[in-house]
């Protein structure tokens, strides 16, 4: 059985919230996706007039994505894993670097129900965000094992927060 994620009011305020920050800040804003699927930029651009500040989304769920898209050494992901610090913090600085933007946030986890390990469980997920040449910031986040489509719809949440603390 499949679970969908609805882009509910908060989702869709905060997602206004940071684009008229970005507006009023002439920021631009790029995203670098894997178990969020897109969502985040799909959450971006579900507000009318968003492509003034929405410049690209990059959904890179095979790490064969990571590094022909966003440039993240294949040789990172195979030391650390796809779900790691290391490998979000590179796919924040890959959407810098492939595209236009001047802020980019990059999401990597495990939404499950399958692929977690005593390491890294179900819910765990790793952000990155960073400004154009500016350092970038990362935090891991362990929702726990609440449901895919909860584990998405939090981290859209946490990533379009992490956005806004860049504002």
């Amino acid at each position: 059985m499949t679970e969908s994620i609805e882009l509910d009011e908060r989702l869709l305020a905060k997602a206004a919230e940071l684009l008229e920050a970005c507006r009023a800040c002439g920021e631009t804003v790029a995203t670098a996706e894997s178990c969020t699927g897109g969502l985040v930029a799909a959450t971006l651009t579900a507000i009318p007039g968003s492509s003034d500040v929405f410049e690209r989304g990059f959904v890179t769920y095979a790490n064969s994505a990571k590094s022909e898209m966003l440039g993240v050494p294949f040789w990172l992901i195979e030391r650390h894993g796809a779900v790691s610090e290391d490998v979000a913090r590179a796919m924040a600085g890959g959407a810098l670097t492939h595209s236009q933007a001047s802020l980019a946030v990059a999401v990597t986890g495990i939404a499950g129900p399958d692929g977690g390990t005593q390491e890294k469980p179900v819910g765990l997920v790793y952000f990155a965000a960073g400004r154009r040449d500016s350092p970038i910031r990362s935090e891991c986040v362990p929702f726990g094992d609440l449901g895919r489509a909860e584990i998405r719809r939090l981290s859209v949440e946490r990533a379009l927060t992490l956005l806004l603390s860049f504002l």
